[in-house]
This record gives C-alpha cells, sequence and structure tokens, in this order.
C-alpha cells in the first residue's frame, strides 16, 4: 500500500513537473518562514515583510532577463529605454507596497513612534530576514539559469512581456497575502493561522511559477 503510495505522488510530482530543481527550491525558499514562526516567533508584520521582500528579488530577475533577452525579440533600442522605465514603474509599485504593509501591520514600529529605515533594517536583522531573502535570491536564480537560460526561454521571451509578467504574479500573490495577513491578525496571530498562510503562498507560488513557465514549452 505504501509503496503505491509513494509512486502515485511521484507520478503526481512528474505530471506537473513539480520534479524540477526550480519547484524545489522554491518550496524551500518559501518554508524558510516556518523556521521563523516557530523559532523566531514571528507575528505577521515580520513573516509580511519577509513576502514584501521577494518583490525586490522578482524585479531583481526581471531586469536580467530583459537584459539577456535574445536580440531578435528585444532590440537594444527597446532595452535602452524599457529597462530603465521598468525599474522606476516597479520601484515605486514595490514602495507603495511596503508602505502599505508597514502602515497596516507594522503596529509596534508605529506604537514607539519609529517608522524609519533604521527600525525597518534592525527588524530585518532581528528576525533573521536576511537569510531568508539569501534564499529567495538562489531559488530565483536557480529558475533563472534552469528555465530562463538553460530551455531558452530568452530567445521567445519579449521585452514588454517581460516588462509586465511580475505584476499579474506579484499582485495576486501579495492581495492574497495581505488578507490572510488580515485574517491572522484579527485572530490574535496564532501559530496554526500563520502556518497556513505560509503553506497558501507556497501553493499560489508554484501554481504561477508553472504557468509562467508553460508557455515558454515549445521545441527548440
Amino acid at each position: 500500500m505504501s509503496n503505491r503510495l509513494v509512486a502515485a505522488v511521484k507520478t503526481l510530482f512528474e505530471k506537473q513537473n513539480l520534479s524540477k530543481t526550480s519547484v524545489w527550491a522554491l518550496v524551500i525558499a518559501n518554508i524558510y518562514p516556518i523556521t521563523g514562526v516557530i523559532f523566531f516567533n514571528w507575528e505577521v508584520f515580520p513573516l509580511l515583510l519577509f513576502f514584501w521582500t521577494e518583490n525586490l528579488v522578482i524585479g531583481f530577475y526581471t531586469v536580467l532577463k530583459m537584459l539577456t533577452a535574445s536580440s531578435e525579440n528585444a532590440k537594444t533600442a527597446a532595452k535602452f529605454f524599457m529597462i530603465p522605465f521598468f525599474c522606476f514603474h516597479y520601484g515605486i509599485f514595490t514602495l507603495v507596497h511596503g508602505i502599505f504593509v508597514v502602515a497596516i501591520f507594522g503596529s509596534r514600529l508605529a506604537d514607539s513612534g519609529s517608522t524609519d529605515i533604521g527600525s525597518l533594517w534592525q527588524q530585518v536583522i532581528n528576525n533573521g530576514l536576511i537569510w531568508g531573502t539569501l534564499l529567495l535570491l538562489v531559488s530565483h536564480g536557480l529558475s533563472f539559469f534552469q528555465n530562463y537560460i538553460g530551455k531558452n526561454e530568452y530567445k521567445q521571451a519579449e521585452i514588454t512581456g517581460l516588462m509586465y509578467q511580475p505584476y499579474g504574479r506579484v499582485v495576486i500573490l501579495q492581495v492574497t497575502i495581505i488578507i490572510g495577513g488580515f485574517l491572522t491578525m484579527l485572530l490574535g496571530s496564532p501559530l496554526i493561522g500563520l502556518l497556513l498562510l505560509i503553506i497558501l503562498k507556497v501553493f499560489i507560488d508554484i501554481i504561477t511559477h508553472l504557468r509562467e513557465h508553460k508557455k515558454y514549452q515549445k521545441a527548440y
């Protein structure tokens, strides 16, 4: 019975492309906050701050994708204009999102009257967020080299599509997380609520990751 179950799970993973290294790296990076919740007593704010840092990681690799996109679909002149525009526009988007997270969920910072950059950085250090962000960098880096470069996605990618690509993923993911954050906060940040929020984030991340790369599955 157990052998059949293992075989069934393995088959499911293979059919859904979940055996790929980049997907497992994504899962591991997103499971990191579980250690924060269990061992560092993370509440809603550190968790959402960690999830927010992924916006920066996604933006970084989007710029790399735009830079390395094939000249057949992404002319040098287009890159020269679109990359700075993306950095500005996406930067504003990320900044506003970060301000929202701090204003709504950073109640302890607000209570202390200190919501400057130094205080936020102290939150990052105290909660070990920098290590989680490094894991996200590695995870998205593996996907970049395995899928975008290794599977020739860069030959199909168009500069305009790459510029808009992060927004759909980030908006769906972050809206879901913020709603979950509100519900968890209303419940007093219970352990189970935070863990369920992390699991929900991992699930959405996997789905959006697979959909993002599915459109590039063409023979070369």
